[in-house]
């Protein structure tokens, strides 16, 4: 597809091309009718507006035009001529390997050109082929460093995604080892609920015992297989199963925080509910990388986290007021966003992350 900037260039081509001929190719003695010329100068111009789609095809039918037209007709070049051939020569070594064949040829059809070029001129002085050599060789270079600049451009992005990625499967990981400590621990006690109801039956009740053995047999396989899960998840550094924290948790984060110098500030609005072990160890995680990241970029200075309890959903918002050294406020990034994401999608919330004011802002809301 052709952009703004393709069209730019074809017109200004054309407009250079047609100028040219209508001003000065008649003053040549013998020279060919202007008209010939200017439908040659358009002409150029469309294939300037197609040089990116075919550049190879396009500057090959140009060199070859021309060349034939300073052998056949034993014309001058004019000026438009030449320029032209250099923007599609650039074009070309933007688009294709400098190693490749069509590279090669391309150069080829541009050093054949050159030399016709300079061939039909009544008078070539050394000063003429010094130039022409020089821009023949900037319009090259040029190519050449714009290729490589894309291709560490691309690199460097497939690198960031790859990093993303490698960012997004161990945070998933991590919450994956989370939740199961979570279901390990409810599974057990489940389990050891429905030992007590069974030591509790009495005579006659042989049908409700039976069935609560199963239920003994089967919480127990579960609770093994979640250990063998977590284990593989840990790998084979990876400790046992431990306590997760929660919100219920957050005065002693807060005080955690404080002691790295950080001036936390806790808002509760609304009425708390108790929240599910999962999504209460997942806001806790958040509120936790929040003040972690404040104090990576920002250093010690003020923030505000506010807990809101709304009908239907919590929202957290969790709010610094910026480096207080005077220097700008720096971006965020890193795992922690990432880490923030998947938090927040596990329980189809809303993530917001950005500047507020000379400070930084987070802010989630998740259905209940």
């Amino acid at each position: 597809m052709r952009t703004p900037i393709d069209w730019l260039v074809a017109v200004i081509v054309g407009l250079f091309a047609v100028a040219e001929e209508l001003s000065g190719r008649n003053a040549i003695p013998g020279g060919r009718p202007s008209v010939w010329w200017v439908v040659a100068g358009v002409a150029a111009a469309v294939l300037v507006l197609y040089r990116r789609r075919a550049p190879f095809a396009v500057l090959c039918v140009y060199s070859a035009a021309n060349v034939l037209g300073f052998v056949l007709l034993r014309e001058m070049a004019a000026a438009w001529q030449f320029y032209t051939q250099l923007v599609l020569l650039f074009t070309l070594l933007c688009e294709v390997r400098p190693a490749s064949w069509k590279a090669g040829v391309g150069l080829a059809a541009t050093g054949a050109y050159l030399v016709s070029m300079l061939a039909s001129s009544p008078s070539v002085v050394w000063g003429d082929v010094a130039v022409a050599l020089v821009m023949t060789a900037l319009a090259g270079g040029s190519g050449l460093a714009v290729r490589r600049h894309r291709t560490l451009a691309l690199q460097a992005q497939e690198r960031g995604e790859l990093l993303a990625q490698a960012a997004v499967a161990e945070e998933r990981a991590r919450i994956a080892r989370e939740l199961h400590d979570i279901v390990a621990h409810s599974v057990s006690v489940m389990t050891m609920q429905a030992g007590g109801v069974r030591l509790m039956l009495g005579r006659g009740q042989d049908r409700e015992r039976e069935i609560l053995t199963t239920i003994e047999d089967t919480g127990r396989e579960a609770v093994d297989e979640l250990r063998r899960m977590l284990g593989l998840l840990r790998g084979p550094d990876g400790d046992g199963l431990t306590p997760q924290p929660t919100l219920d948790r957050l005065d002693d984060l807060v005080e955690q925080s404080r002691a790295a110098g950080l001036d936390v500030t806790v808002e509760v609005t609304g009425d708390p509910v108790p929240l599910p072990a999962g999504l209460g160890l997942s806001t806790y995680r958040i509120v936790q990388e929040a003040l972690t990241n404040t104090l990576k970029h920002a250093g010690p200075t003020g923030v505000t986290v506010t807990v809101g309890y709304a009908p239907g959903e919590l929202r957290l918002d969790i709010t610094d007021e910026g480096p207080r050294d005077g220097r700008g406020t720096p971006g965020r990034g890193g795992h922690g966003l990432i880490g923030m994401r998947e938090r927040v999608a596990l329980f189809h919330g809303r993530l917001a992350t950005g500047p507020s004011g000379r400070g930084y802002a987070v802010r989630a809301v998740i259905p209940l």
